[in-house]
């Protein structure tokens, strides 16, 4: 268990990542394909594919270079592979990667040396080697482009629609509102946020606040850093809807969706662009709650719309398949130079 203390000064500094962190998802998506795992048929695809465009782009070494550093079967990797400055970017990730103080590097590498054994290049490189950070960096780039930037339009699907369900909460909630809402991960017990986690520690924030960061592959259990020191994050796994990342095609156009859906189911799809229940629904559009819900539950059933109980309210948001529908075709890719 991670037990985590705030201050009234640490309740006032909580926010959200506004996006997928590259460095985070770059480092889980990887775990996702190195890990022998079982029951997580939802990446199956995403899997497949990743896979294929590794294998034709030759990136057999910074996959390795990557997976010696963060082993998926490991409880612990280096902190300075996931900067703060991950959430301006992945260019700012890197540079904050590059520019790891080098007492910071050789305590992270010593440690990660006591978990398991390390080849003689990740040994350079806590000796500060300033080419092996250098070749580092160059893995999570390419990485990062064939294995994350393909499909970032899921990613981003999932998570902003976990994030638009915490806003909400925050708005009608309050921070304290915003902690307990990630049951059953976390149970938010004042001051103190108690997170299923494989080890069992404190964290005092101290004042500094935490960043949390909705982690698209992030799966069972919330990542915190290890070092008590830095500026706190804690990465934590979304709910994925039953058919994330379905195909979907740019041919659709909005105005034929009256003719696809009816009319009013048409309109109640329009009106969770932006995250509702289905009361809001029904007075947005001036129909009965029972006719919102009824129309709901058939999006719902086609994966159009996901729904999920936070207090004593459901709120509805689209899936990446009903945004897709409703604006014709899938947002563009995020790209890394």
């Amino acid at each position: 268990m991670l037990r985590i203390h705030f201050t009234d000064k640490d309740l006032a500094r909580v926010h959200l990542a506004r996006e997928p962190d590259p460095v985070w998802e770059t480092l889980l998506g990887l775990h996702q394909l190195t890990a022998p795992r079982r029951g997580l048929p939802v990446f199956a695809p995403w899997r497949r594919d990743a896979r294929a465009r590794l294998a034709d782009s030759h990136l057999v070494g910074p996959v390795r270079m990557l997976s010696a550093l963060a082993p998926a079967s490991a409880g612990y990797w280096p902190d300075f592979l996931t900067p703060g400055a991950s959430a301006d970017g992945l260019d700012a990730a890197l540079e904050a990667l590059r520019a790891t103080p080098k007492p910071q590097l050789r305590q992270e590498m010593d440690r990660l040396a006591r978990t398991h054994p390390l080849p003689r290049w990740a040994h350079r490189l806590a000796g500060g080697e300033a080419h092996r950070m250098e070749e580092v960096a160059t893995a999570f780039r390419l990485v990062h482009r064939t294995i994350i930037t393909p499909d970032w339009t899921g990613a981003a699907g999932t998570t902003e629609a976990d994030r638009a369900l915490r806003t909400r909460v925050l708005r009608d909630r309050g921070v304290e509102g915003l902690l307990d809402s990630f049951r059953p991960l976390m149970d938010w017990r004042p001051p103190v946020l108690h997170v299923r986690y494989p080890e069992d520690r404190d964290l005092h924030l101290g004042g500094r606040g935490l960043r949390l960061i909705p982690s698209h592959f992030c799966w069972r259990t919330p990542i915190a850093l290890a070092d008590p020191s830095l500026p706190q994050v804690l990465a934590y796994p979304v709910t994925h809807p039953p058919a994330w990342a379905p195909p979907a095609t740019r041919e659709r156009r909005p105005e034929a969706l009256a003719t696809l859906l009816g009319r009013t189911r048409a309109r109640v799809l329009a009106a969770l662009d932006t995250t509702a229940t289905t009361g809001e629904v029904a007075l947005r559009l001036g129909i009965s709650a029972p006719s919102a819900s009824e129309h709901i539950t058939a999006l719902r059933e086609v994966s159009l719309v996901h729904s999920r109980r936070t207090g004593s309210q459901v709120v509805h948001t689209l899936t990446p398949l009903g945004t897709a529908l409703l604006r014709g075709e899938l947002p563009p890719h995020a790209t890394a130079s």
